[in-house]
């Protein structure tokens, strides 16, 4: 398995790769590639295209299974479709909207648990393990979260049993319970993004000071072979004003009147009328530097193990840099030597904040335009 991930990238990946380099500064064009021992990335069922097999992934989670209305399982993805990867592959179970469906599938009182336990076993028959990622429980089913997956852990056996949760940074907010689903599953992947997201004031989706306050206390409540750090590919936008919405009669003359509009039209007998705004979007994305970064932080805080959301989304240049262990070796250091940012030397939960504020910062531009996002 090892010597496939070690051969040569395929044709349109170099070249890629090749383009995007040549837009970053000489000095990033060496970075330190980084081992871990296990390199996880996930892919929605339908863009398998954005899956090479020389990629150093040593496993990836296989979106698409979710729950229907009447808590059934639906959607599992054909791991036959997978043909040509050569590492684990985790079938994927997800509900994160829906808290109502999600209490009637974890407590035990209705006859929906049981029998969504027995399926997910079945479903995972060709695959090296389950991930569950249901992240709309309600804090009176975090007992019967914890009791279901107890169940699903002793019906896949020696299967991979892998649980994500949401990032957090002390216990007052760790609703779920780092420490005692890290004694139960098998791994437990921390979703460190969405540190801001679509309606709260703008930033990035994972800043490098967050991530390592996330990342110690992980590590101080699951065990570090254990632990798989997140890490997001996608970046986020936010305008400074909100257009989209409803008028009343009043405030849309109001309007007219503002921005002088004169020239009403109508279409199919309605009329409307159309003005050109300014609006600033502001929008933060990682790029090969920042991701790399960030994946330093956690390699010098003993991170061992991490996941990327998601395929299709990333910079392409950060393959270059990461490389999966041989299966069951614990991570070294850099396999290419490069310089790292002052403040690091020390490595540990104790250089992780000052890594964190020395290491490139997430990219963040600014463009006073309005072009569709």
């Amino acid at each position: 398995m090892q010597s496939k991930r070690a051969k040569a990238f395929s044709l349109p990946f170099l070249l890629a790769f090749l383009l995007s380099a040549a837009a970053l500064p000489a000095s990033s064009l060496r970075p330190e590639r980084l081992e871990f021992s296990e390199v996880w990335a996930y892919l929605l069922a339908g863009e398998e295209r954005f899956l090479d097999p020389a990629l150093p992934i040593s496993d990836l989670g296989y979106f698409g299974a979710g729950l229907s209305p009447f808590g059934k399982l639906v959607g599992v993805p054909k791991r036959e479709s997978l043909k040509g990867y050569p590492g684990r592959v985790h079938l994927v179970v997800a509900e994160v909207g829906n808290q109502a469906l999600t209490h009637f599938c974890l407590d035990p009182a209705y006859p929906l648990r049981d029998a969504l336990v027995a399926d997910i076993v079945a479903a995972a028959g060709p695959f090296d393990g389950v991930q569950i990622d249901f992240e709309a429980v309600s804090q009176a089913d975090y007992d019967n979260f914890f009791a279901f997956l107890g169940l699903l852990k002793r019906g896949l056996g020696a299967k991979t049993l892998s649980v994500a949760l949401p990032a957090r940074v002390s216990e007052k907010s760790d609703y779920f319970g780092y420490e005692r689903i890290g004694r139960l599953a098998d791994r437990v992947v921390v979703m460190a993004y969405d540190e801001h997201w679509s309606t709260s004031a703008p930033g990035p989706v994972a800043s490098l000071e967050w991530c390592g306050k996330v990342a110690a206390y992980a590590l101080g409540k699951v065990p570090p072979e254990r632990l798989v750090m997140g890490a997001p590919f996608y970046g986020r936008a936010w305008a400074d004003k909100a257009l989209s919405r409803a008028y009343k009669f009043s405030s849309l003359s109001e309007l007219l009147a503002e921005k002088r509009i004169e020239d009403v039209r109508r279409e199919g007998g309605i009329p409307f009328v159309e003005y050109v705004e300014a609006v600033t979007v502001r929008l933060f994305f990682d790029d090969a530097a920042s991701l790399h970064s960030r994946l330093s932080m956690y390699r010098k805080a003993e991170v061992r193990s991490v996941a990327f959301w998601r395929l299709g989304q990333e910079d392409l240049a950060v393959w270059a840099s990461i490389a999966a262990a041989p299966s069951g070796a614990a991570p070294t250091g850099a396999t290419t030597p490069g310089a790292a940012p002052s403040g690091t030397a020390d490595g540990g939960l104790a250089g992780i904040q000052a890594f964190a504020e020395a290491g490139p910062a997430t990219r963040l531009y600014e463009l006073r335009t309005a072009p569709p996002l």
